[in-house]
C-alpha cells in the first residue's frame, strides 16, 4: 500500500473513532433522541447523495433491504446503545462484527473458515466478554446489548452486500439514506419525544455534529474506504482496520473519560488479536510469528 493510501485509511479510521465520539457528545450530552438523530443523518445523506441515485441498480429491492440495515438499521442501534454505553467499550463489542460476519458467511454463503480464523472468532467473543465482565458478573447494559445488536445487522447486511453487483460507493451512500429516512422517522415520531425542543436547545453544535456524520462520515469516509476496498485485497485492508477501535479507546479516555482499567485493556487486546486472526493470510501470519511462508 502507498504511503497517501495508508494515510487516507488512517484518517478514515480517526474520522469514525471521532463519529463515535461526537455520537456519544450528541445522544448523551445534548440529550438528542437517538432515533431523531440517525433519521436527520440520512435525511441529509440521501439529500446529499440524490444525484447520484440512478440508474436503478439490480436487484433494487436487495439493495434497499440493505441500505436499510447497513444505515438506519445498524446506526439506530448504535445511537441508541451509544447514550448509556462508552465510546471505548462500545469500539471493543463492534469488533464482534468480523467474526459475527464469518459466521454468517458460512451459514447463508457457504464459506468455511480455516483453523486459524475459528481460533480468531473465538477470541474476538473472549475479548468482547471480557470487557462486559464485572466482578460481580456480566455487565452487558443495554447500551451494549444495542451495540452487539448494531455488530450483527451491519453484519448481516455485509454478507447480502455480497450478492449485489455494479452498485458505485456513492449510488449505495443514496440509496442508504432512501431506504433508511422513512422507517428512522415513523420510529422517531412513535416512540421518541421533544425532537425538535432538544434539536433547538442543541443549537449549532448540534446541526455541525449532524453534518458531519452525514457529509464527512457517510459521505467521505465511506467512499475513501470503498475506494480503498476496490483497490486492494481485503486481506490488506481489513487488519490496518484495528487502527480505528484504538483511536476511539483513546479519544473515548481522552474526552469523554471513559474508565480504562487492566480488565478492559486485556480483553481490548484478545479482541484485537482474534480479529487480526480472521483477517489475515497464513503467510502474513507466518511472517509476523517469524516462520517461513508456506508454499
Amino acid at each position: 500500500m502507498s504511503l497517501r493510501d495508508f494515510s487516507l485509511l488512517v484518517v478514515v479510521c480517526l474520522i469514525w473513532a471521532a463519529h463515535t465520539i461526537i455520537s456519544k457528545l450528541v445522544v448523551s450530552g445534548m440529550e438528542i433522541p437517538p432515533l431523531f438523530y440517525a433519521a436527520i443523518r440520512y435525511a441529509l445523506v440521501a439529500m446529499f447523495a440524490l444525484p447520484w441515485l440512478f440508474p436503478l441498480p439490480r436487484p433494487l429491492g436487495r439493495t434497499a433491504l440493505v441500505g436499510l440495515m447497513m444505515g438506519g438499521g445498524g446506526f439506530a442501534f448504535f445511537f441508541s446503545g451509544i447514550k448509556t454505553a462508552t465510546p471505548s467499550s462500545s469500539a471493543v463489542v463492534l469488533q464482534l462484527g468480523l467474526p459475527i460476519t464469518t459466521l454468517l458467511s458460512m451459514a447463508l454463503l457457504g464459506e468455511m473458515p480455516d483453523r486459524k480464523r475459528w481460533i480468531g472468532i473465538v477470541l474476538t467473543f473472549l475479548g468482547a466478554v471480557l470487557v462486559m465482565w464485572e466482578p460481580g458478573g456480566m455487565a452487558l447494559t443495554g447500551g451494549l446489548a444495542f451495540i452487539a445488536l448494531s455488530a450483527f445487522v451491519g453484519s448481516l447486511a455485509a454478507v447480502m452486500m455480497k450478492q449485489i453487483d455494479g452498485v458505485q460507493p456513492l449510488q449505495f451512500q443514496a440509496w442508504v439514506g432512501i431506504a433508511s429516512t422513512p422507517p428512522l422517522l415513523l420510529l422517531t415520531l412513535g416512540l421518541e419525544a421533544d425532537q425538535a425542543k432538544t434539536a433547538v436547545a442543541g443549537g449549532w453544535p448540534f446541526v455541525a455534529a449532524v453534518l458531519f456524520s452525514a457529509v464527512v462520515v457517510s459521505l467521505v469516509a465511506h467512499t475513501i474506504y470503498y475506494g480503498l476496498i476496490l483497490k486492494y485485497p481485503a486481506n490488506v485492508i481489513a487488519p490496518l482496520m484495528v487502527i480505528n477501535p484504538l483511536m476511539t479507546v483513546a479519544l473515548g479516555i481522552a474526552v469523554t473519560g471513559d474508565h480504562f482499567d487492566t480488565r478492559i485493556a486485556l480483553g481490548t487486546t484478545i479482541a484485537l488479536l482474534g480479529v487480526l486472526l480472521v483477517t489475515l493470510s497464513r503467510d502474513q501470519v507466518a511472517r509476523l510469528l517469524g516462520r517461513p511462508r508456506t508454499r
